[in-house]
């Protein structure tokens, strides 16, 4: 089956919405690493109703209108890739989590920099809200869609940098980690 897709304008500029069937596999920002986000050969869609319900939910969200999406997702990537994307989708709207907080989630607290990596990998951006994960001392740490993206989306969300990050615990702060 061929991936579809779609531009659609957001404040934080085109993203290009990309789905396999009825199933949401990408959300890509306007200056994408080429093969950040690796998927095979795509048509431009002629009317697909999980696009059209990513739009719309999108729309939504940057209008303030909604904190959680209801779409069918599918990640291409590998395992320990799509476990990470799934700790992220547990993230709550107006909370982060540390690159520690999600490798303790997945089981394994030694891959703080495989999550980072796999983190900068997340195919379906804001949906899969790689943007509330921030480094253990509450700073904002590298993101695809850019550092002025991240801060954006998490003040949709009510973030506040100048307060201490709502993490899953103090164990993430007193390790230190560069992630």
């Amino acid at each position: 089956m061929t991936f579809t897709y779609r531009f659609i304008e957001s404040p934080v500029g085109q993203l290009k919405l990309i789905a396999k069937g009825p199933r949401l596999t990408a959300v890509l920002w306007p200056n994408d690493r080429p093969n950040r986000v690796l998927l095979g050969p795509m048509d431009e869609d002629t009317g697909s109703g999980i696009l059209d319900q990513a739009e719309r939910q999108l729309g939504e969200y940057f209008a303030g209108r909604r904190q959680a999406f209801e779409l069918a997702l599918e990640f291409h990537g590998t395992d320990f890739q799509r476990r990470v994307w799934q700790a992220l989708l547990s993230i709550p709207f107006g909370e982060t989590r540390s690159y520690l907080d999600i490798a303790v989630q997945i089981g394994n607290p030694t891959a703080v920099r495989a999550v980072g990596t796999a983190n900068g990998r997340n195919p379906i951006s804001i949906i899969a809200p790689c943007h509330r994960v921030i480094g253990s001392s509450g700073a904002l740490t590298g993101f695809a869609g850019g550092l002025d993206t991240k801060l954006l989306l998490l003040s949709l969300e009510g973030y506040q940098p100048a307060l201490r990050p709502k993490s899953m615990g103090k164990a993430a702060l007193a390790q230190g980690s560069l992630f």
